[in-house]
Order: structure tokens, then sequence, then C-alpha cells
């Protein structure tokens, strides 16, 4: 009994020691993501705009990870959560910004500048907003406004398609330009989005699902850019297509009938 507390004893700094290495995990995997929107804006300085949406597209993938990996090892913090942010706000909001501003919007001068200040700034309000919801507990389930890591990853989406696909330097400035103002809107706006924590995997699904994700990922196999600009901004734009689908289906259902002319 006495050798099995003294074991025990024993284990207990290496089991903090453990402890503490776990919480290292997901800030390092949150540092990466940080690293990668820093070489997004130093890429975007030196006229290499398409690595520098290649590591905006790495940084959403690092950004994922790093919450996944809180959560399922139980190291999910308040310092965590503030670091996050932070490495968001470099990641996909200034670096995307600064992106789309030297790729195409640096000949609109003052118009070009104010919409990538606008997208940044609106992306720092998300980000506040989402903050301020997740410590009051009204975080859960979907999304209020388009997450800024998923507008980020339409910037991003956009400069790889035009290069790889379209084998263009650049799109017109003005769909830029209408793209940029109508993200920073749907960032700050009240409209829901689908959240992956509402995924549920342990349930059974249709047989088609299956297919359809075969599908996918055949798709994104064979035209990776094509899919990649796809499913970003078919996300982003799911959220005002449910919107408006919701609003019309409610005045159809609760709408008053209109009377009809009786004839005589």
């Amino acid at each position: 009994m006495l050798e099995d507390q003294s074991a025990a004893r024993r284990d207990l700094p290496l089991r903090s020691k453990l402890r503490r290495g776990i919480f290292i995990l997901p800030s390092f995997i949150t540092t990466l993501s940080f690293f990668c929107g820093f070489y997004a804006l130093i890429a975007s300085f030196n006229g290499d705009y398409y690595h520098a949406a290649i590591a905006i597209i790495l940084a959403g993938l690092f950004d994922f990870l790093d919450g996944k990996v809180a959560r399922l090892t139980n190291t999910a913090t308040n310092f965590g959560m503030e670091y996050d942010s932070l490495s968001d706000l470099m990641s996909f909001g200034i670096a995307p910004g600064f992106l789309v501003y030297s790729w195409a919007l640096q000949p609109y001068g003052r118009l070009g500048w104010m919409a990538a200040f606008l997208y940044v700034i609106c992306g720092a309000l998300r980000l506040a907003r989402f903050n301020t919801l997740a410590h009051s507990g009204l975080g859960q389930g979907r999304f209020v406004g388009l997450p800024i890591p998923g507008a980020a990853m339409v910037v991003a989406s956009m400069v790889i398609m035009t290069k790889d696909f379209f084998l263009l330097e650049k799109l017109p400035p003005m769909v830029l330009v209408a793209t940029v103002y109508a993200l920073a809107f749907l960032m700050v706006s009240n409209i829901r989005y689908f959240s992956a924590k509402q995924l549920d995997f342990s349930r059974r699904r249709p047989f088609s699902i299956l297919v359809f994700m075969v599908l996918a990922i055949y798709i994104l196999a064979v035209m990776p850019e094509l899919m990649l600009f796809i499913v970003t901004v078919g996300y982003a734009v799911s959220g005002p297509i449910e919107w408006a689908v919701s609003k019309l289906l409610h005045r159809d259902i609760t709408a008053p009938e209109t009377p009809r002319p009786q004839h005589k």
C-alpha cells in the first residue's frame, strides 16, 4: 500500500508535465496559423499573391485543427481563445485585406484601400462579437455572421482560381470591390451560418451522403482550385440564401389570404 502511494507521488510531476505539454499543443498550432498569416502578408508585399493565398488556406487548416485539438484534449482556455482571436485577425483579417489591395485594388486609390480597410475592421468587429457571445455562453450553435476564416477563404480561393483555372493575373477590380464589400457586410450581419460543431458523425446517415462525400473528394483531387472556390463561395452565400428562403416561407405561411372578389 505504501509502495503504491509513493509510486503515485512520483507520477505526479510527470502527469503535471504532460498536462502542461497538452496545453502547449493547441497554442503551437495557433502559432502555425499566425505564422502563415504573417507569411501571406510578406508574400503579398513582395508581389507573390499566389503563395500568399496558399498561406491563408494553410492558416485556415491550422485554425480548424487548434480548436479540435483543444476540445479533444480538454485544454480549451481563455488564453487560448484570445490568442486564437489575435491569430485570426492577422491570418484572416489583415493578411487577406492587404492581399486583395495589393493584388487588384491598388489602382483605385482611396476606394481600393478603404474597401480593404472595411474588410479588416468588419473582421475585427466579427471577432469581438464572437468572443463576447462565447464568454456569455451564447455562442453555441450557429454562427452569427459570416466567420472571418470563411471570408478569408473566399479571397484566397479567388486568387488561386484566377491563376490556375482562368490563367489570369487578376480579376476586374470592380468585381473584387463588390466582393470585399459584400464579405464585410456578411461578417457583421445577423445572418446565421452553419457551424461544424453541429455535425454529429455518430448518427446514422443516408447512403447518398457518403456517395456525395466521395464525389466531392474526387472533384477536389482532380480540380482542387475549382472545388475550393465552389466550397468557399457556396458557404458564404449559404447564409443569405437560407435567410431569404426562410423569410419567403414564413411570409407564405403567416401572410393573410387575400380575399377574392365576389362576382355577383
